[in-house]
This record gives structure tokens, sequence and C-alpha cells, in this order.
């Protein structure tokens, strides 16, 4: 389906030529006068100087050409040389009609599906996920659905931290508590337990207090760090211990990344890589992009466009150890090998925009990728308290994820109970959902980059631009269709689009202009990875919809055959807000 301003501008292209100009100035927008006009089109500013004419003059011959095509409603030239256009009812119809009948509302491919892999979410094994976990996992599954809505094969990875400090701390901390464990005598060779020695909640509770005791006392850290090193050494004890952490973390993770509706196709751990480094550094050192520094392995990185120069990219530190960045090499390697990805997206955090400078310029020298492989990273900003600082728990600690979802989901239910009466399973129920609007729409609707304060009354208001107002503006929707069809109406899931009449006041005319933009956000959404565009739009569905219902009589209506077309378009502005939250990875409950 084509977009209707391309189909405006293919118009006034044609009517451009006819009067005798170059069609290159048929380009038409939005108007920034929608008191005046829908479209505009100011090609004959553009023209004037060509045709050594005044600009009203060329918009009054192509206006003259074009002003009995049914495209337009009216289309009239107005001084000194805009052309303003109102588009008729019949191309919204048909417009519409295109959006129910095409796959994907109209939205057309943007070509060939590139093969594409997203690495967020970002968590460490051992830890409890916490606030700034949020933005990665939230905005990350709404880039990785867009991208697949858009026609790509996308792989979403965790890629999950679980080679480093934290499994040291943990198992030296486990030492110092059950000495007596199998993993720790040298001489066991039996089979070790099947059950792991403790609990996500021991976890939980025993890094936090190792991390912080190894801050104050040297000899503990040393022992940590040795503990590590045999880890990594393949230390029999150490590696199952290692494997009971990792079973357990990632059990714990995956439920609570259901609750917030994100989904990874694949859990890769830095472990996973680790046989590939040694290879990799060998390679930059044999093509002389690695070089020893201060007894370090590093690689340069400035390149000559650069304004001053960067910091070189740390490989291996004098002692040995391998870091952050040789671990995002290698598993660039790995995903080259396992995917030939055309592009390689990563989400994390915006202060983070060095490190992936430097490991993506390593990478193309390195040749790691193709010549052509994209690699993006999309830095996003702090989610903060009301005093502008980043979110923190009353006395200060870091506030769990599970948490803050709690404490959104008790907000929305009590502002459920304040107005009608539920039962209490099913008000939990939809409070849950409706929570999880609020928390995941708060963040999505800011530009990723963006810094935002979470104000928890006000994420989940049930007024303005928010999550719980989009839910109950489909709620409503689904309402209206469940009552038609309890009077003895059909509704059909897709909608029948022969029964679609054209507009017949200024609401239902602005509900067709928003259903309209759908195709032309959704190629923004995808080309700028911007989940906020799709906050954007719902909001302005959702507002154009709720003008448009407390300006006419729906089930009233006595005109059967203009309230049939008005439930035709209940089902195509409900089919749309839902694919809309899907984007997001949110659903809405049937009722509020």
């Amino acid at each position: 389906m084509k977009k209707l301003i391309d189909v405006l501008k293919e118009i006034m292209e044609t009517g451009f030529e006819k009067a005798g100009y170059d069609k290159k100035y048929g380009f038409v927008s939005v108007s920034n006068r929608p008191d005046l006009c829908q479209y505009q089109c100011n090609g004959a500013m553009a023209a004037a100087k060509e045709y050594k004419k005044a600009p009203i003059q060329i918009a009054n011959d192509v206006v003259e050409v074009l002003k009995e095509d049914a495209a337009f409603a009216s289309i009239e030239a107005v001084n000194p040389g805009f052309i303003n256009i109102v588009v008729s009812g019949e191309l919204l119809v048909k417009q519409a009609v295109a959006m129910m009948t095409e796959d994907k509302f109209g939205v057309e491919s943007q070509g060939e599906p590139k093969s594409v892999v997203i690495d967020y979410g970002g968590p460490n094994v051992a830890k409890p996920l916490h606030v700034g976990h949020l933005r990665s996992a939230v905005i990350g599954e709404s880039v990785k659905r867009i991208h697949r809505f858009m026609g790509d094969n996308i792989v979403g990875d965790a890629h999950l931290g679980d080679w480093g400090l934290q499994i040291g701390l943990v198992i030296t901390e486990l030492k110092k508590r059950q000495p007596d464990l199998p993993y720790f005598d040298e001489n066991f060779e039996g089979e070790y337990p099947k059950e792991p020695p403790f609990t996500i909640s021991d976890l939980e509770e025993i890094y936090p207090y190792a991390s912080g005791y190894s801050k104050e006392h040297e000899d503990y850290l040393l022992e940590a760090q040795e503990a590590t090193a045999k880890l990594q050494d393949g230390v029999r004890g150490h590696r199952a211990l290692w494997e009971h952490i990792l079973n357990v973390s990632i059990a714990d993770l995956k439920k609570n990344y259901d609750k917030l509706n994100v989904e990874f196709d694949l859990w890769k751990k830095e472990s996973d890589v680790q046989p590939l480094i040694p290879d990799m550094v060998e390679k930059m050192k044999e093509d002389g992009l690695a070089y020893i520094s201060e007894g370090a392995l590093v690689v340069d990185v400035t390149e000559e466009s650069d304004k001053k120069e960067l910091p070189p990219c740390l490989i291996v530190k004098s002692n040995g150890a391998t870091l952050y960045a040789t671990t995002d090499l290698a598993t660039i390697v790995e995903r080259e090998e396992m995917f030939q990805p055309d592009e390689i997206i990563y989400l994390a955090d915006k202060r983070q925009s060095m490190h992936f400078t430097q490991v993506f310029r390593v990478a193309k020298k390195a040749k790691l990728t193709k010549e052509d492989t994209k690699l993006t990273f999309i830095g996003f900003g702090t989610m903060n308290g009301k005093d502008g600082k980043p979110f923190k728990t009353r006395d200060g600690g870091v506030l769990r994820l599970q948490t803050l979802c709690e404490d959104t989901n008790e907000e929305v239910y009590k502002k459920m109970m304040e107005n009608r009466e539920y039962e209490e399973a099913e008000a939990r129920e939809i409070a849950e959902k409706v929570g999880l609007a609020a928390i995941k729409y708060g963040d999505l609707s800011n530009q990723a980059s963006k810094d935002y304060i979470f104000d928890l009354d006000r994420f989940t208001s049930f007024e303005g631009n928010t999550g719980p107002y989009i839910m109950y503006t489909i709620v409503r929707i689904k309402s209206l269709l469940t009552k038609y069809q309890q009077a003895g109406g059909t509704v059909v899931a897709t909608g029948e689009p022969d029964k679609l009449l054209a507009p017949a006041n200024e609401s239902e005319t602005g509900l067709y202009l928003t259903l309209s933009k759908f195709a032309d956000m959704m190629e923004n959404a995808y080309n700028e990875k911007a989940p906020h565009k799709i906050c954007q739009f719902i909001y302005e569905l959702s507002e154009s919809f709720n003008h448009f219902y407390h300006d006419n009589q729906i089930l009233g209506n006595e005109d059967e055959a203009r309230k049939a077309s008005y439930i035709q378009l209940l089902v195509l502005v409900k089919n749309v807000l839902e694919q809309c939250i899907d984007l997001l990875g949110l659903s809405a409950p049937d009722r509020m």
C-alpha cells in the first residue's frame, strides 16, 4: 500500500508536469497549519526562481489542473504561493480499506530481509535484576519486535555476564559458610550433588555481602580473585559450583523477564567465547594491529576524522587478564560464525559509548566481520527519581526490578478500586497488565538517549500520555464491540472493508487521518530504532479515537449503514493499537 503522503506526492508531481513545470517541485508535507489544511505543497515557492514567475502564479496553474481530482476535498493556492490540500473522504476510506486488507496494515517491506543480532538485557548471574536493567530489556525487546515486524530475521541475545569476579566472590563466601561442601575438597573424585547448595534467595544475599566485604578486606578480595582464576582454569569443584550458579540464576532471570514480557532467543554467555580469544588475539598480533604498551596489549583506534585522539583499546592486561572489550570482540567472532549478520545492535547505558566505539573500530580493523556488516550502539539515558538522581530505594540502595513492578501494580490496583468494584483475582490480574504498561510505556515514550524521571503517580494515571490511558482506550473499544455483538450485531475480527463510509464530520476525518500515518510511522521507528515514535503514534491515535467517541453516537446511531461503518472503524483502530502495543511488548486486558 502506498502511504497517503506518497499518493498525494504522485498526484502533485503529475499536476506540476501537466501545468508545464518540473515534477520535482511536487513535494508534499503535513501542514504546519492544521487549522487551514491537512497537507501542503510549497513547490511553487521553490520553482519561482527557475521559471521567473511569481510563486502564486505557478501555484494557481497547478491548482487549476488538479481542482477536479477526486483525491481532494479542496485544493487552493494562497499567497505568496502555498498550495493547501484537504484530502477527500473517498481517499481516506481507500487508505483504510488497504490497511484492513493488506498484510501488516499496508506497511511495505524495506527491501531484502536482513539478518540481525541484537544484544540486550546484559544481566550478570548471581545478581538480582534491578532498575538499572529495565531500559536495556524493554528498549531492546521493542527494537527486536520492530525489526521482526518489518521483515528482518532478528535474534535477541541476553549475553550473560558469567565469567567475572562476581562468581569468585560467591564461591569464596560459600567456602566460608559451608567449608565441608565437596566442591572445596581437592581429593573428592565422586559425582557432585545435582541439587545446588543454595537458592536464588541465598545468592541474592551472598553476592552483595561478599562484594561489600571485599571492598574493605584486601585478603578476601585476593581470595575471590584466586577463586575466579581457578574457575577460569577449569578447577573441577569451582566449575561445578559455577554451573549451579548459572542454572539457579538463569531460571530466576527467565521468570523475571517473563513478567516484563521480554523474550530472548539466545542465552549466550561470556564464557562461551573464551576458547575463541587466544586465536583472535594471536591474529591481531600477527597482523600488526595489537602491540605492547606498558606491559599491556592494545590496539589503536583513532582515525583521521577524529577531532581528538581516542584512547587505545585494551585487549589483554599486563597480568594476562582479558577484559570486557576482549570478550565483546570474541562474541562478534562467534556471531559472525553463527549468523553472518548484516547488523549487530547493542543496547547499553550511553556512558559506555567510548567502549563500543573502541570495540567496533577494532572489529573492523581486525576484519572480524564482513566489510559491510553494520555495528550499531543504542545508548540509553538514566531512569531517575524525582530528585533527578538515579532511581534508588528510600534508604539509598539499588531497587530490585521485581519490587518496582510490585509497587507499580499495587498503585494501579488502588486506583482501579477507587472507581469501581472487581473480584479480587480479576483486579490483580488486570493491575498486573496495566502496571506493566505503566512502567514500559513510561520508559519507551521517552527518546532512548534521554534521561527521564520515574514518577509512579503520573505513570499510573488513567489520564494523559500514559500506559494506563492507552490500555483504557483499547478496553473502551473492546467494550463497544462486545455491546454491539450482544445487541445482535456481527463483528469480523479483521473488519468488513466494504462497509466503510466516507467520514461525515471533523472528528471522524481526524481518526481516518491519524490511522493513515501508521505506515510512515513504522518506517521511521524502524529506520531510527525508535520505540518512542510508536508511543507518540499510539497516544495520537488514542486521543483521536476518544475525540471521535465523545463526538458521535456509535451504538445508538439510527443510520444502520453509518453505524456499521463506525464498527469497522473501531475494529481497525483496535487492531492497529493492539499491534502497536505488541511492538512495545504489552497486551491489553479485556476490561478495566
